[in-house]
Order: structure tokens, then C-alpha cells, then sequence
């Protein structure tokens, strides 16, 4: 936590102490729950971390229920542009908690505003997930982001620079770097159990473009769906009401990298952990027919592979690997794995080092990666899924999906992450801001 945060916590502590006196000298005999006092194990309240959540849909209420879990964490507030979700976002916690406490605002700047909050969960739509965790920076807050965390490759460079400048914690929602058999196919990678790393197999949904509108509707009052809000920073357009229920998916002014970021931020995220590869990117992006390849300076390839039908018949894939599976091959063998928690090994002799699998974690879990989060809130150290390790896997995304969409090889220098002698594809790297949007 920040110094101010820190002295926050530290009031609280002073009030609670003198609170407590100055009861046994001027009160009648008080029984206070040990639990309340932080004893049995329990986190005091003024030792807790103090949560907003910004945009509280599916993915959202997911990763709140996990949360929700730490007893060194409290949810103290939502923020959401539409009425129903923030109501039904407020009854979860304050289910969870027994009280009533959980404060609700149609306007998340109303939470940056608030000097007890210290971390934000971020969770809208790909649209304001950099500008809202920029601004959260800015305001001293530490931040879960859910992925795609920028809807371009300047984008989130703007935000691993704002991270980096503010000294503030970020952790990506890229839960897979935190999940047992995610993080053992790595290891094996990246010991040489496989040999030397050959191809890198990342499956991603086949990309596509969608400019089309909806048909108007009338724009509802704004304390029930704010939709200028809800646009942001994204171009204008009428509202209709299933953009605020999903149907924004697909479309090029609200979704990241024509759709390719949505399997591709933790597919190609493993990849590149699995090459070793954090602190650079691929230096060729070329499409293929049913895929991209992307080829870094070291030789090692990732192959994006467009998967027609994510959830079913997905060829040259194992098919009870569940979602997002990833395929690791070397010179003397490979490992698959996916969502289902399963793993397989073309090395007879590695089996033994795969070891019991019988408690498997589904790939979408976030109980780790968010702990690992919190953890980083108090030590102050760099989480699994930090901003830099975050920018690189997106910009790789991002990269490949304009090579998919210009149809020719882009060669990108891993430093700058600029396209090398294209200015079509360098123009593309960022996209016109509404101005004003709010």
C-alpha cells in the first residue's frame, strides 16, 4: 500500500486502541468478538485492504467470489454504469459480509476519489480497461485488470508506462499463469525437459472485423444504463440494449485485436513465459491460412491457431484438453495442456515428474493468481502477471492481428515495438480517442 495508505491503516489502528479504553473506563463491560479484533486468525478490519470493483458483469462476479474469500480483504464498493448489475453486485457482498455496508455509484470516478480505497478490481468491457486502470493509477490505487488490457499495442504501452511511472501494483487477469498444470507445462519448457524449444502452439479464436451497428433504440435514463458512460473512450454510436449485454464481442471499436486477444492474452501469455521470453516479443508476424506465425530472434516459432469452433472439433488438438489449450514442442518431445487441468507428455519418462493430478484446477480459477495479487499489495512486490509481462504478450497479440488484417509479414523491432519500414501498419498501432468522452 501507498504511505498515505499505510497511514490510513495506521488511524484506524490509533482510533480502534482508543476506542477500546476509553469503553473500559467509561462503559459498562463490552463482550467484542475476538474475530472483530483480527484474533482466531482473522484480519483486523483496519488491516484490511479496501476494494472497488469497477464493472461488475459475469467475468466480474467470478472473480469477486474469489476475493471475496481473503479475510484480509474487504469489498467496500461498485461501481457500474447499469443499475441492474451494480444492485446485484452490491446484494453479493453484502450477502457475504451480513451487513449492509457495500456502497454502490453509476460513475467509478466517484471510487478514485475515495482515500480509503486501496486496490481496484477492474472488469468492464475491453473498451475502458487502460484508460480505467490508468486513471486508478493516477489516483494511488493498485489494480486487477481483466484482460484484454488494451484494445491496442499503444494502449498498453501507455498503461505499463503509467504503472511504472505511478509505482503502482498491477496484476493482468491472466489467471493461467497462476494454474498448477499451466505452470508445470512451463517448467518443463523451460528446463529443457523437452529439449530445445522448437514451436510454441497458442490457440486462438479466428479473428474477424465487425463495423456494423445495431438499430437505434431510445437511450434509457442514465441512472438505469449510462451510455455515455458506458462508451468512453470508444467512437459514438446509438445505443441499443444488447451492446450493454455482450453483443459488443466482435465489434473493432470495443473488442481488442479482432477478437484474436480473447483466447490470445493467455495463450500467447504462456508462450512467451515458456520461451523465457517476458522481457521481449516475436520480431515476424505472417499469416497463414488457418493461422499466424510469429518467429522471435531466437528461432523459436508461436504458431496462433484459429480454432473454428473453440469449444469442439478442433483439429490437431487434443480434445479433452478443454478451452484455451496450449502445445509446447521441443527437439525431443511436447506437452499439452488446457483448461481441463489434464496434462500430456510425448516423453514416457517425464510422467513421473507430472505427479498427482487428481486435484485438478480448471484453467478459469483465479483464487491464486488474485491472491498472488493481494500479497504483491502488501510486499510491494511485482506480481506474476505484471504490467510489463502483460504489455509484451498483448503487443505480440496485437501485432499478429494487424499482420492478419493487412495480409502481409510485418517484421516489429522488440525494443521500440514499432513496425520495421510500414507505416500503414505503424499507423495502426493506436486508434483516435472520443473527445470529449465524458
Amino acid at each position: 500500500m501507498t504511505t498515505k495508505n499505510l497511514s490510513l491503516l495506521g488511524s484506524r489502528r490509533s482510533f480502534l486502541k482508543t476506542s477500546i479504553a476509553a469503553s473500559a473506563v467509561f462503559a459498562l463491560p463490552t463482550i467484542v468478538p475476538s474475530r472483530s479484533l483480527g484474533r482466531d486468525g482473522a484480519t483486523a478490519p483496519s488491516e484490511r485492504i479496501q476494494l472497488g470493483v469497477i464493472g461488475i458483469g459475469p467475468r466480474c462476479t467470478y472473480d469477486l467470489k474469489a476475493m471475496l474469500n481473503f479475510s484480509d480483504v474487504q469489498c467496500v464498493a461498485i461501481a457500474d454504469v447499469q443499475e441492474s448489475r451494480r444492485s446485484k453486485g452490491k446484494a453479493l457482498v453484502d450477502s457475504h459480509y451480513g451487513n449492509q455496508d457495500c456502497q454502490i455509484t453509476r460513475d467509478f470516478r466517484e471510487l478514485l476519489d475515495r482515500k480509503d480505497i486501496d486496490a481496484m478490481l477492474i472488469a468492464t468491457g475491453d473498451r475502458w480497461h487502460a484508460s480505467a486502470a490508468m486513471m486508478a493509477a493516477e489516483a494511488g490505487k493498485d489494480i486487477y485488470c481483466e484482460k484484454p488490457c488494451g484494445l491496442t499495442i499503444d494502449f498498453c504501452q501507455q498503461l505499463a508506462a503509467t504503472i511504472k511511472r505511478t509505482k503502482r501494483i498491477f496484476q493482468a487477469g491472466t489467471q493461467r499463469r497462476s494454474v498448477p498444470n499451466f505452470v508445470k507445462a512451463v517448467e518443463l519448457a523451460q528446463k529443457g525437459k523437452l529439449g530445445k524449444l522448437q514451436t510454441l502452439y497458442a490457440s486462438v479464436y479466428t479473428p474477424s472485423i465487425d463495423n456494423t451497428w445495431l438499430p437505434p433504440e431510445a437511450s434509457p435514463n442514465r441512472d438505469v444504463v449510462d451510455w455515455n458512460l458506458w462508451l468512453g473512450p470508444a467512437p459514438w454510436r446509438p445505443f441499443n440494449s444488447q451492446y450493454v449485454n455482450g453483443k459488443w464481442r466482435g465489434q473493432w471499436d470495443f473488442d481488442s485485436g479482432a477478437k484474436l486477444l480473447d483466447w490470445g492474452a493467455h495463450t500467447v501469455d504462456l508462450c512467451q513465459w515458456a520461451n523465457q521470453a517476458d522481457d521481449t516479443i516475436p520480431t515476424e508476424y505472417e499469416p497463414m491460412p488457418k493461422g499466424i506465425q510469429c518467429t522471435y530472434s531466437n528461432g523459436v516459432k508461436i504458431v496462433m491457431d484459429f480454432l473454428e469452433t473453440p469449444f469442439a472439433n478442433r483439429p490437431g488438438w487434443i480434445q479433452t484438453m478443454g478451452t484455451c489449450p496450449v502445445r509446447f514442442v521441443g527437439d525431443e518431445g511436447s506437452v499439452e495442456t488446457g483448461d481441463s487441468g489434464d496434462l500430456e507428455v510425448s516423453i514416457a519418462s517425464l510422467q513421473k515428474e507430472l505427479g498427482d493430478n487428481a486435484k485438478k484446477v480448471v484453467g478459469l480459477d483465479v483464487s491464486t493468481h488474485a491472491r498472488n495479487f493481494f500479497d504483491c499489495v502488501r510486499s510491494r512486490e511485482q506480481p506474476v502477471a505484471n504490467a510489463e509481462v502483460m504489455k509484451r504478450s498483448h503487443v505480440a497479440c496485437h501485432a499478429a492481428a494487424l499482420s492478419w488484417i493487412l495480409q502481409r509479414k510485418l517484421q516489429v523491432d522488440p525494443v521500440t515495438e514499432n513496425f520495421i519500414n510500414d507505416a500503414e501498419a505503424n499507423s495502426l498501432r493506436s486508434r483516435p480517442l472520443r473527445d470529449p468522452w465524458l
